[in-house]
């Protein structure tokens, strides 16, 4: 098995060694030891003896000789970084010539209370993240198949992964996987279909394991549609926009509502998953709290009807339709002779898929309406726009933040 920076509590062991034996025989020399065949290292300077000392880790006192002379302490430092050295050298070497070379199959061979994550997304990164935020020594297992090397290197070298290759609906790789023997198992390709696929064969070949399969299912239609199916029954099942959904609706709106004497007016501009999502999430956990709920987007009608087919929206708050773009002044025009925007229990949650219009969108409202939540969204964290929102009292999230956020603690919190 690999070892990493979070393989081992963080700490750099190697390098706090390579350190140790250096300042050995730095300390060792300047103490006044000297060394048989160069017995003049004693008044040489120091760059000289760090060229001694480094060397050591080259080819140890091969010709430098012995130590000799000097003090006892200073001796038996030198004689410390005379086998230690070399010594952690040759075993670094060897570690790496190993990762490079053993086969797969070595360093899965091992494997007892891992976690095996499968994709290469977003939501697997973040998964991984917050894992190693609550257990750094656990092993985990990356499944990965198109990822760029970019991420593949810094899940082995920032997070510790062990990153394999393969088909997880085979039998013979779930074997070298040991899935048996893992703690949890995510399933977070894009392709939801095959994640279902990969839950069945797992189910099939070992009956008890769904409580530790966790399914992310991309598609919001296709995860309502499984509800009633055996994988779906007997694995957790999450979709990354319920997640950051519920974690925005928990971490600023319901606060927001508390405050405002009288029910709120929830401007949702953008309809798409995430805008359905924070709105299943709104009728969920705060429908009391809603006077009013305004769909704004450039297919609203379209979508609310898809979403009616899925989820049954409340008649306890009143409902407007605008269809149009959030960037389009006549669409605001409309809004604002329907709805009462002026006042200070209005939230806008900005969630377009388009980030630039999020943002400049909630800037124009927050001139427009001082009073009022604006709640500007991004897919990734971005640190610009997380500064114009503390410059203009803008809330900015990002999917990715909310998701990693709010992953439940029994799925990542594994001792």
């Amino acid at each position: 098995m690999q070892t990493h920076p979070y393989g081992d509590g963080n700490f750099p062991w190697r390098t706090a060694g390579a350190l140790f034996f250096f300042i050995s025989a730095i300390v060792g020399f300047e103490s006044g030891v000297s060394l048989t065949e160069r017995p003049n290292v004693v008044e040489s300077g120091l760059l000289t003896k760090a060229y001694y000392s480094l060397s050591l880790f080259v080819i140890g006192g091969v010709d430098l000789g012995t130590p000799m002379g000097g003090p006892l302490f200073g001796r038996v430092l030198l004689w410390i970084a005379y086998f230690g050295a070399p010594i952690l050298a040759a075993s670094t070497l060897i570690i790496a010539l190993l990762r490079a070379l053993a086969p797969q199959s070595l360093y899965l061979r091992r494997l007892r209370g891992h976690v095996v994550i499968v994709g290469d997304c977003d939501i697997a990164l973040s998964t991984l993240r917050a894992i190693r935020r609550h257990n750094r020594k656990i092993p985990v297992v990356m499944v990965s198949g198109n990822a760029n090397r970019l991420m593949l290197d810094e899940m082995r070298e920032n997070f510790g992964a062990i990153v394999a290759s393969g088909d997880i609906s085979h039998d013979y790789f779930l074997e070298q996987l040991k899935v048996r023997d893992a703690r949890r198992i995510f399933l977070l390709e894009d392709n939801s279909l095959r994640s279902y696929e990969a839950a069945a064969s797992l189910l099939k070949r070992v009956p008890g394991i769904g409580d530790r399969v966790v399914i992310h299912c991309a598609s919001l239609r296709f995860m309502r549609s499984m509800e009633n199916t055996a994988v779906a029954k007997r694995c957790e099942i999450f979709n990354t926009y319920h997640l950051a959904a519920a974690g925005l609706v928990r971490s600023h709106m319901l606060q927001q509502f508390q405050e405002t004497r009288s029910k709120d007016v929830v401007v949702l501009c953008g309809f798409g998953r995430f805008g359905q999502t924070v709105l299943e999430e709104l009728q969920r956990s705060a429908i009391a709290e809603l006077d009013t709920v305004v769909i704004i987007d450039s297919d609203a009608h379209r979508r609310v009807l898809v979403a009616d087919e899925q989820m049954e929206f409340s008649g306890r708050y009143r409902r407007e339709l605008f269809e149009g773009d959030i960037a389009h002044p006549e669409v605001w025009d409309r809004v604002q002779q329907a709805v009462d925007l002026a006042c200070e229990n209005t939230v806008f949650v900005l969630g377009t898929g388009r980030e630039e219009e999020n943002l400049r969108t909630g800037l124009w409202l927050r001139q427009k309406y001082p009073g009022a939540m604006v709640i500007s969204r991004t897919s990734e964290e971005s640190l610009f726009a997380h500064e114009v929102g503390q410059e203009h009292n803008i809330i900015n999230v990002s999917i990715t933040q909310l998701v990693e956020e709010n992953l439940p603690d029994e799925w990542v919190q594994l001792s």
